[in-house]
């Protein structure tokens, strides 16, 4: 680092974490080291920079780093296998855990480091693979302090193989490995270790997340408690909150970018170059004769939500399609992370698994922010008080509560209908030993027939309603805000 960037540096280090992109260019030019306005500028772009990519993104807390402490800490841990769509932050999970928990990282990214690739070819001798590492990071690997990340390990030869040899041959080691599901869950190549492995999968930042990045963790910390008498004194606030959420999403980078330049424009471009990435992805990861349908599939789920009705239709595939034309296009997205399914449920009783009906599902996107991206929705629309709530007849209310509802990712979300599909529950969770009835509202008008028929036929403990209105808890259900966690 030069003798120009210290002090500037040295000033960076001092912000707080809520506080830092908003101060930056009132403390830039306040500052006395630099009186030439043009040095100013220069600098400040680098600062900004510096904020981005090594300060701000240690604001962006993931819930899921608690999972991996627990990890960390477990007596029947096993290697642990990140798993989530591209760009979802699986990379920089990994890395922060391993400097707030470890006293050394060491980190491989089988496509960056391609003389790593035949690591795992010959055998598996654990003292000969950890003394390459060794020689790699250019550090002593110990077991008992040492984090090794092994990112985009489909790109090994037989590298998903090896962790059943660290598992049984040397559990002392802290194995985690990140990889692409489109890589990881659909390659032939690799003979999977059932059995050896631990999972978590990360997906997009949830809103809750999305608040923390944007400085507000107290707010954001208020709605975990539910808190509402005091979250409710800033609904309107949260409700401005929700409606960027809506714009961006959660993907990291695209939050990365709302943060650090508040322009639009560069959201959306930022988002459709993640969409281009992902049906390049189709081409690279598919089997060659269902590519086609996998786009067709990816394309369609825009206009498949668009409907009042929101259950997946074939026929707007193409005129005559059929499901056996298009089920495995449609798991193949399913198991790559970008797509969300939810099944119909028959009857609302447990195991709602055992009661779901294959046949009949929605499709939604893994990330609301896409979705806006993919149907050209204008920045216009978050000036315009909660009209992109009700947009496409409420597909992107409907899709964010989708989206929210999978974060936590052990629970099992179907949807209700009766008989004759004339009423409709949006979604049942099942959460633990209990079965959540939830309707979603994106406008002010509240009333619901087939939510009252459903719970008078059904009884269930709890039944929430989620809308743009403030919490209130009414005789028979719970209406909570949008932007509540549940």
């Amino acid at each position: 680092m030069s003798v120009l960037m210290l002090p500037i540096t040295k000033v960076i280090k001092n912000f707080s974490f809520g506080n830092a992109c908003r101060r930056l260019s009132n403390t830039l030019w306040n500052l006395h080291y630099y009186q030439d306005k043009n040095v100013k500028i220069t600098i400040f772009i680098r600062i900004k920079m510096y904020i981005c990519i090594e300060y701000f993104i240690i604001l962006m807390k993931r819930d899921r780093l608690e999972d991996l402490i627990t990890w960390k800490e477990s007596r029947y841990r096993k290697p642990l296998i990140l798993r989530g769509a591209r760009q979802t932050g699986k990379t920089w999970l990994l890395k922060e855990f391993g400097k707030q928990h470890f006293s050394n990282c060491v980190y491989v990214n089988f496509e960056e480091h391609t003389n790593l690739q035949q690591l795992f070819q010959h055998d598996f001798d654990i003292h000969r693979i950890i003394t390459a590492l060794q020689i790699h990071a250019n550090l002593t690997i110990q077991p008992d302090n040492t984090l090794i990340i092994f990112d985009e390990i489909q790109a090994a030869e037989k590298g998903l193989t090896s962790l059943k040899y660290f598992q049984e041959n040397a559990p002392e080691y802290y194995i985690a490995a990140a990889g692409s599901l489109l890589g990881m869950g659909l390659n032939r190549k690799n003979s999977f270790p059932v059995g050896k492995i631990n999972f978590l999968e990360l997906r997009p930042l949830s809103f809750i997340e999305f608040l923390f990045a944007a400085g507000e963790e107290k707010l954001s910390e208020a709605i975990l408690e539910w808190n509402w008498e005091i979250v409710s004194i800033f609904h309107e606030k949260l409700m401005e909150f929700l409606r960027y959420y809506f714009f961006t999403g959660g993907m990291p980078e695209v939050v990365t970018m709302f943060i650090e330049t508040r322009n639009w424009e560069l959201v959306r471009q930022t988002q459709r170059n993640i969409l281009n990435a992902y049906e390049s992805d189709f081409s690279k990861h598919a089997p060659v004769e269902i590519v086609s349908k996998i786009r067709m599939v990816w394309q369609s789920i825009p206009a498949q939500l668009s409907k009042e009705n929101k259950k997946f239709i074939y026929g707007l595939l193409r005129e005559g399609a059929r499901a056996k034309d298009f089920e495995i296009a449609i798991q193949w997205l399913v198991d790559s992370g970008l797509l969300l399914k939810c099944h119909r449920i028959e009857k609302p009783h447990l195991p709602l698994i055992a009661y779901q009906e294959l046949s009949v599902f929605k499709l939604f996107l893994h990330d609301v922010g896409l979705l806006g991206a993919m149907t050209g929705l204008s920045a216009k629309s978050l000036i315009e008080g909660n009209k992109i709530l009700t947009e496409f007849k409420g597909a992107f209310t409907e899709q964010y509560v989708m989206q929210q509802l999978a974060v936590k990712g052990n629970r099992f979300i179907g949807y209700w209908t009766n008989e004759r599909s004339t009423s409709e529950v949006d979604f049942l969770v099942q959460d633990g030993e209990t079965i959540i009835p939830i309707e979603v509202k994106s406008g002010k008008n509240l009333r619901s027939k087939s939510f009252r028929f459903f719970y008078e036929r059904y009884k269930p403990e709890t039944a929430i309603r989620m809308s743009p209105l403030k919490y209130k808890d009414e005789d028979w259900m719970v209406n909570v805000p949008l932007y509540g966690n549940i």
